[in-house]
């Protein structure tokens, strides 16, 4: 099937309808499919244009397009970086040094900082060289349409779990600030973020860009005014023995603090929600745009393992003052920080503002990173789209029945268990893309997502992610026997690496692909290798979209856009397999 595209008139910038008949008549040939398909969405409460609209500003569930795309690869790296000014890193490293002692923990950090950024290099080049996010990368790197919903759900706990974690911090800032009880700080560091997550990628851009400079002089001003004025607290961190005073590096120790550092791993996730509207890259631009996808995607790690091993001295320094259990506390570690450099009357309100806008940040990139992965798992399991604000609130609402349940004292332990499926899913894409895609080539080069061109599962992903995590999981709560329990998420990533090439050569990569050609003839790519930006109109929803975007439709000489794809409940549009080679 040939499908002619829309041409843009070089004068006056406008679309020009492809040849053929006049709309009138193009409107009223409509078929009776067209009509029929119209009539279930109504009756199931979506019309296809009002779905579509919803979808514009963030682009979910698709390709984000060309014509969209208009910032630099700095902005849209600095609002990247902008969404890891959690507090959770001072939490967690300082959780990790106060048990195991600095040594393990500045060990653990830097091994699970060597893997984030390892694994989250190819993720992050494909999300911003294919501009789509991570489930999209997702269901053609191993998993399938269908069998990365299972990924989306691990991504979707990842935000409201960090979101609740980060709430909670807010939270005993609020405390200590206002005097707001914590049942109450919670309610408001859920209920402040809706508003600012409401608009998307042009919303958060601007957020991201105007607080990043006050939030890093907060941060950085009182660790370097330590270190300067009293050296004393270097040897202090430096010699800090750990709860049980054995001192020394172990490798037990070392992999229990690297699992709870590597439940970060899927931040990445969050990285390319963002990295999706890099510019193309082209000739004139290489440099920077490399700059900006190493910078913003795995290089957000570089950031993350300072912030812990901050966390941790920060920890060791109000240690005596507050106790072990309340130097895991951001508000304490830098309250006793901004004390030493800082008149007594602005100590706490600085403290409280470094809290609060590290919190908006961070949870601003939760609630809407979250939304697009519960959307997304929604939409294809119930071919039916409810509106990503449904999945903000629910998001929402997980968040803030983990912070009421009080999971901050029990963060070590969730973190480690969550780290085994996060490892198990970003290791297998990572492992489809570098040795599949391009040693052993059974996966499609060019990564794909529409409905119709993918099996609804590829076991090559499925079963290494499955085996991985249930593995490790089992490791995790001593199942094979205390002596293994550290080395669960070694487990998650070695089973992962391993299994995900094999099981693709034993398959032949036949389940990668339902169909190699989607019936349009351009193709995808443009001679420099980014997505095409030439637009089709969809002939269920009337809007246009650039060609990645689109593929024929089955049963009409046009084309549909992947949502409607995606939302079709019959199949009437959705392409057939390819039979069978012989």
């Amino acid at each position: 099937m040939s499908v002619e595209p829309q041409l843009t008139a070089p004068d006056s910038g406008r679309q020009l309808p492809p040849a053929g008949p006049s709309a009138e008549q193009a409107v009223a040939d409509r078929t009776a499919a067209d009509q029929a398909a119209a009539d279930q969405a109504a009756a199931d409460h979506l019309r296809p244009d009002q779905a579509v609209t919803e979808t514009l500003e963030d682009y979910t569930l698709r390709f984000a397009p060309r014509s969209y795309r208009r910032w630099t690869p700095m902005v849209v790296a600095t609002t990247a970086l902008g969404g890891i000014a959690y507090m959770a890193d001072f939490s967690i490293g300082a959780g990790i040094g106060l048990t195991h002692g600095t040594g393990n923990a500045l060990a653990a950090i830097l091994v699970a900082a060597v893997v984030i950024f390892v694994t989250g290099f190819p993720l992050a080049y494909y999300g911003a060289r294919y501009n789509i996010d991570l489930d999209l990368i997702t269901r053609g790197s191993g998993f399938g349409y269908y069998g990365s919903v299972l990924t989306s759900v691990i991504f979707a706990s990842f935000t409201f779990i960090f979101f609740a974690l980060e709430g909670s911090i807010m939270a005993q800032g609020l405390k200590l600030g206002l005097g707001l009880p914590l049942w109450l700080g919670y309610l408001v560091s859920t209920f402040l973020v809706i508003p600012l997550v409401i608009y998307g990628m042009k919303a958060l851009s601007k957020l991201q860009v105007w607080t990043t400079p006050v939030w890093l002089l907060l941060m950085v001003g009182p660790l370097l005014y330590l270190v300067a004025t009293d050296p004393g607290t270097v040897h202090r961190f430096l010699s800090y023995a750990g709860a049980g005073g054995h001192g020394g590096v172990n490798t037990a120790s070392v992999l229990l603090g690297a699992g709870v550092c590597l439940s970060l791993i899927a931040q990445i996730g969050e990285q390319i929600d963002y990295l999706r509207f890099m510019p193309p890259k082209t000739e004139a631009n290489k440099r920077t745009w490399w700059t900006a996808v190493v910078m913003a995607g795995p290089g957000w790690v570089v950031l993350g393992a300072l912030k812990q091993a901050i966390g941790l001295f920060l920890a060791v320094y109000v240690l005596a003052e507050v106790g072990p259990a309340a130097a895991t506390e951001p508000i304490q570690q830098f309250k006793g920080a901004f004390a030493a450099m800082m008149p007594s009357w602005l100590v706490i309100p600085l403290a409280v503002v470094l809290v609060v806008i590290s919190q908006i940040k961070i949870n601003v990139t939760n609630a809407y990173s979250g939304s697009l992965a519960w959307t997304n798992s929604f939409t294809r399991v119930t071919k039916r789209y409810p509106g990503r604000m449904v999945f903000v609130l629910a998001n929402l609402a997980c968040a803030l029945i983990l912070m009421e349940a009080d999971m901050f004292s029990f963060l070590n332990g969730i973190l480690g268990f969550y780290s085994n499926c996060a490892i198990a899913w970003v290791v297998t894409v990572a492992t489809d893309i570098m040795v599949n895609k391009y040693l052993l080539k059974l996966s499609p080069h060019a990564p794909e997502f529409r409905r119709g061109m993918l099996y609804p599962v590829n076991p090559v992903g499925v079963v290494a992610f499955v085996a991985a995590s249930g593995l490790s999981i089992a490791m995790y709560f001593h199942a094979l026997g205390d002596a293994l329990q550290p080395y669960s998420p070694v487990a998650a990533a070695l089973i992962a690496f391993v299994l995900t090439p094999l099981v693709a050569v034993v398959t032949k990569g036949r389940y990668y692909l339902r169909r190699t050609g989607d019936g349009i003839d351009e193709p995808l790519l443009d001679a420099d290798g980014n997505p095409r930006a030439t637009t089709y109109t969809c002939h269920v929803c009337r809007q246009e979209f650039e060609r990645p975007d689109v593929a024929a439709c089955r049963t009409h000489d046009a084309v549909v856009c992947s949502l409607c794809l995606s939302t079709d409940r019959i199949g009437d549009h959705v392409l057939p397999a390819e039979p069978a080679a012989p």
